[in-house]
């Protein structure tokens, strides 16, 4: 059976993320530190450090490893401190978070901008790996599927100049350390995570789902046969962890991502600047607007629609979504994570708190995509896109195969550590080096 790459970073992601959740730890509390290069501050940094490996394990043998994660709004580095014990999987020892603010897009038509903030950030890598261990420790860079929307040869500008600055760091940085994640790869947000003891033969699992601006990804562990059998050859994967066979569906819909279907359902269509208006049945009737897309530019105008704007919209995210979607079974028996985009509308109609998370049904949506829709008609400009982008949640979440009770868990954190497909891709990349 073929393995496609993202299968193995779902995988360890999976069981390194599994660790953090389930396996007690007693880390003493330390003085948090903002680690910065000298005279570079950033007032947009965010910053946050975890330890979760007692000390006394300073004895043992570590391995840092280094990930850029260049979104749209912004790029973050995470520095993964693992403690690599004989015959045993690694653990995550401690994790150095920072962010900063805006995207490498921003700096698209001005590429050498870039530069100071990637320093900036390799500067908290430098605070943070000790100086014996730069030359082993490897630093890379995946953009997501955002900056793949820049029009040209822009995005490509703009990551030559991510690895001039990698070569002149002290880290170990390989012809393949920066890249653009495709399709495939950038459905490891969407780890399948056992729960339970890695050392326990039974394992329930959870699934993932992750709803970017360019892309949207769904990853469960099966749970029967027949959920095999019937799922898509390319979306099945059987992969050995830790001397265990697991198998996996797990699949990124490019395209789908929450900013790429605003676009579609508004009626444009990706990489074309559209001259014109884009008129749609999603926005209040009396509504005219901008709003910008992978740096094109869009005047966005309501359209007068026969019937109510929720049914009209909802017509529209349908035929946006038609047969561009697999329904998966098991899904309904599946206890689900979901990140992003799912998080932060669950924010916007104060289903969940900001900070902590809680729970959504995809009822929650419904509800709010209809109060929102029906809210246009009396105040149109206040929150222009609220109705599209939960009639489209709805909907996609209903044709992946969720029934309308269901009930996901949303997180920022898992433990402490930021959800991200990050912490599965840096460990994959340290295998890929250790087999090398």
């Amino acid at each position: 059976m073929r393995i496609p790459k993202l299968a193995v970073v779902f995988v360890f992601a999976g069981c390194l993320v599994a660790y953090l959740t389930y396996v007690k730890r007693h880390a003493e509390s330390g003085r948090a530190a903002l680690l910065r290069m000298p005279n570079q501050p950033s007032a947009a940094a965010v910053a946050s450090d975890h330890p979760l490996v007692p000390e006394e394990f300073n004895r043992s043998h570590f391995q840092y490893g280094i990930m850029f994660d260049a979104g749209s709004t912004g790029t973050r580095v995470h520095i993964f401190k693992f403690l690599m014990e004989e015959n045993e999987a690694p653990k995550l020892a401690h994790e150095t978070f920072r962010a900063i603010k805006p995207g490498l897009s921003a700096y698209a038509d001005d590429p050498d901008k870039c530069r100071d903030g990637v320093q900036e950030l390799l500067g908290v890598a430098m605070d943070t790996v000790p100086m014996s261990l730069w030359k082993s420790t490897p630093v890379v860079l995946k953009a997501t599927a955002g900056l793949r929307l820049l029009p040209g040869e822009k995005a490509t500008h703009l990551l030559d100049k991510v690895r001039d600055v990698f070569s002149k760091s002290p880290f170990l940085s390989r012809a393949d350390s920066v890249s653009i994640m495709d399709g495939t790869d950038e459905g490891a947000p969407c780890f399948s995570l056992p729960v339970g003891s890695l050392h326990s033969t039974k394992r329930a699992t959870v699934g993932m789902l992750d709803l970017g601006g360019g892309s949207t990804q769904i990853t469960f562990s099966p749970q029967n046969e027949k959920a095999i059998q019937t799922s898509p050859f390319e979306y099945i994967t059987s992969v050995q962890m830790f001397n265990s066979t697991h198998t996996l569906y797990a699949h990124s819909y490019l395209g789908l991502g929450l900013m790429s279907a605003r676009l579609a359902v508004l009626g444009g269509i990706e990489g074309q600047p559209c001259d014109q208006e884009l008129v749609s049945p999603c926005l209040a009737p009396q509504f005219t607007g901008q709003w910008e897309h992978a740096e094109v530019q869009y005047t966005v105008k309501g359209q007068k629609a026969g019937e109510p704007i929720y049914e009209s919209c909802y017509k529209k995210v349908e035929k946006v979504l038609y047969k561009k979607v697999e329904k998966a079974e098991d899904v309904k028996e599946i206890d689900f994570y979901a990140f992003s985009y799912y998080y932060d509308r669950a924010v916007d109609i104060g289903t969940i708190d900001e900070k902590t998370g809680g729970t959504v049904k995809v009822s929650d949506y419904i509800d709010a995509a209809q109060k929102a829709c029906n809210n246009m008609e009396v105040t149109p400009g206040e929150h222009p896109f609220l109705c599209l982008d939960l009639t489209y949640i709805s909907v996609l979440l209903q044709q992946l195969g969720f029934p309308k009770d269901k009930v996901f868990k949303l997180a920022r954190k898992i433990d402490d550590v930021e959800t991200s497909w990050a912490l599965g891709a840096t460990f994959h990349y340290l295998e890929s080096l250790r087999r090398h």
